[in-house]
C-alpha cells in the first residue's frame, strides 16, 4: 500500500502524544509510549515496515519504549546529540530521513532540555515547503514547555527556547501544523488548550506565551514558573537515558484471594485501591493508597516506591489493562496481583476494613455556621487556589508535598480532606490514614460542590 498516513496516538492521563507516519512501505514512530503495540497495529494496517523512531528528547514523565518498539521492529532510534544516551543514534541539525515522499529534517531546538530536536516534515512530491513540525516539548499548543530541569542553567535554557522557537520554529512558516509531544494536562507544561490540532500562524497570533517580549522579559517569565517535580521524574531520566527494563508484553497480574492478598500485603505488598472516593469511604484495607484509577498517571508517581510489590484493589476486572497501562507507563512494573472478586471478597472473609467518614458540603456549611473545631486541608495546587479562591482558614498543602509535611497538620480534632472535586481529597485522606490519624474525613464534591452550594469563598 503506498498511501501516505499520519496518525497522532494520546496516552491518557499522561496527555503524552505520539504520533506515525510513513508511505510507500516506510514508517516512523516519535515518540513512542512503552505499550507499543498501537503503533504495530497501525503499520500493518499500511502495510508499512517501522524503520525509524525518534526521540524528541529524553523525556521525563513517562518511560519511552524505543527500545523495545526497535527489538521487534528492527527500527534505528534516533535523538539529539547533545545528550549522552546509551542508546540509538546522534543527530545533527539539518540531517533529513526520507520515508517515501515524506522527508523528516531535523531541527536542533533545545530549550526544554538541551538535547530537544523537532522534526520537520515535507512532501517532496509537492516542493521544499515545510507542512508539519514536531516539536517535542518546546512549543504547546497555547503554551511552551517548562524550563525548569537544570535550576543552575535556568536563565540560559530559558533563553534558548526562546531562540528555538522564534528563530527556527515560527520562521518555518504560518501555514505549518504544529505537532507537540504533549496536551492539555500534562505534567510538562501549563495553560494548554484543550484542542489537540493548530498551526504556528495561529499559535504567533494565539499562544499567550509568545506575546512575551522581549527576550529578556520571556526569559524573567519563564525563570518566575514554579512547577512541580514529582519524585518519579528521576527515574524516568534514568530510564530514559541509560534504557529500561524491557517489557516485550505488558504484565499479566494474577487474581489473588483475601488470604494470598493478605499473605502479600504481610510481606511488604504495598496495596493500591483504584476505587472511586465513594467506594473508599464505605470500605477499604487498612494501609492502602486510595487513588481513583483516572487519577494515577498525574498522582501515584509522588507516592509510589519502586523497591515494593503492588497489589490492586479495581472496581471491576475490567480496570484492569487501563491500571496496568498506567502503571508500566512509569516503570511501576512490579505488580503482583489483585483481590480477586474486589472489596466484597476482603469482606466476606472476615477481614479487617478501615472507612474514611464522607462529609456532605452541607455539613461543611453548618460546620462554618457553628464555628466546628476542624482542620480543613486543602490539597490542592497553588494555582488553582489563586484562580478560584479557598474556605476561611482552611491549611494549604498540595497533595504530591503531603508525605513530607505530616507533622504540620494537628492531631487532636477532626482533619476533612478538600480538593476540586473530591478526587485528590481521597488520596490525601488515604495518606493521613497511613500516618494513623485518628479521625479523617473525605468532602465528596469538595470545591465544586461548594460552589454549588454557596459556600463562603476568599480570595
Amino acid at each position: 500500500m503506498s498511501q501516505m498516513f499520519m496518525e497522532k496516538i494520546k496516552s491518557e492521563g499522561l496527555s503524552h502524544l505520539s504520533y506515525i507516519l510513513g508511505h510507500q512501505g516506510q514508517a516512523a514512530v516519535i515518540d513512542p509510549r512503552r505499550d507499543f503495540q498501537v503503533y504495530l497495529d497501525i503499520a500493518r494496517q499500511y502495510e508499512a515496515q517501522i524503520t525509524h523512531i525518534f526521540e524528541t528528547h529524553r523525556n521525563e514523565d513517562y518511560v519511552i519504549g524505543s527500545q523495545d518498539l526497535a527489538r521487534r521492529t528492527g527500527a534505528k532510534i534516533y535523538h539529539g546529540s547533545a545528550l549522552d544516551f546509551s542508546y540509538g543514534n546522534p543527530v545533527s541539525e539539518g540531517d533529513t530521513f526520507d520515508l517515501g515522499n515524506i522527508g523528516l529534517t531535523v531541527l536542533e531546538t533545545p530549550g526544554h532540555t538541551f538535547e530537544s530536536i523537532s522534526l520537520v516534515l515535507r512532501d517532496k512530491s509537492f516542493g521544499p515547503q515545510p507542512i508539519a513540525v514536531f516539536s517535542g516539548d518546546l512549543l504547546f499548543i497555547g503554551s511552551v514547555g517548562r524550563t525548569d530541569f537544570f535550576p543552575d542553567r535556568h536563565q540560559e535554557v530559558a533563553g534558548l527556547q526562546y531562540d528555538s522557537i522564534f528563530e527556527k520554529i515560527l520562521p518555518l512558516g504560518d501555514q505549518v501544523i504544529l505537532y507537540p509531544a504533549h496536551g492539555a494536562g500534562s505534567v510538562c507544561g501549563s495553560g494548554m488548550a484543550e484542542r489537540e490540532f493548530s498551526t504556528l500562524g495561529y499559535e504567533r497570533e494565539n499562544n499567550p506565551d509568545l506575546k512575551i517580549h522581549p527576550r529578556e522579559k520571556f526569559i524573567e517569565y519563564k525563570i518566575r514558573e514554579n512547577p512541580k517535580q514529582p519524585p518519579y521524574f528521576k527515574k524516568m531520566e534514568e530510564y530514559n537515558q541509560q534504557g529500561a527494563p524491557s517489557m516485550q508484553v505488558l504484565p499479566n497480574p494474577v487474581p489473588l484471594s483475601a488470604g494470598q492478598f493478605e499473605k502479600e500485603i504481610d510481606n511488604g505488598m504495598m496495596v493500591i485501591d483504584l476505587r472511586s472516593p465513594e467506594a473508599v469511604a464505605g470500605a477499604f484495607i487498612p494501609g492502602s493508597l486510595a487513588i481513583p484509577l483516572e487519577m494515577v498517571p498525574a498522582y501515584v508517581g509522588y507516592f509510589l516506591p519502586y523497591d515494593r510489590k503492588i497489589g490492586l484493589v479495581l472496581d471491576t476486572p475490567g480496570d484492569l489493562d487501563l491500571a496496568i497501562r498506567h502503571l508500566i507507563r512509569l516503570g511501576f512494573d512490579d505488580i503482583a496481583g489483585y483481590l480477586s472478586g474486589g472489596m466484597h471478597t476482603w469482606e466476606v472473609a472476615g477481614k479487617h476494613y478501615d472507612r474514611i467518614a464522607a462529609i456532605h458540603v452541607n455539613e461543611l456549611l453548618q460546620r462554618y455556621n457553628t464555628n466546628f473545631d476542624f482542620t480543613l486541608l486543602d490539597v490542592r495546587e497553588t494555582e488553582e487556589i489563586e484562580q478560584t479562591g479557598k474556605l476561611p482558614n482552611s491549611m494549604h498543602i498540595f497533595l504530591g508535598e503531603l508525605p513530607g509535611q505530616i507533622g504540620k497538620i494537628p492531631r487532636d480534632k477532626p482533619v476533612t480532606t478538600f480538593c476540586g472535586s473530591g478526587k485528590r481529597a481521597v488520596i490525601a485522606a488515604s495518606i493521613l490514614k497511613q500516618h494513623n490519624f485518628e479521625t479523617v474525613e473525605d468532602n465528596l464534591g469538595s470545591m465544586a460542590a461548594c460552589k454549588a452550594a454557596g459556600c463562603p469563598i476568599v480570595e
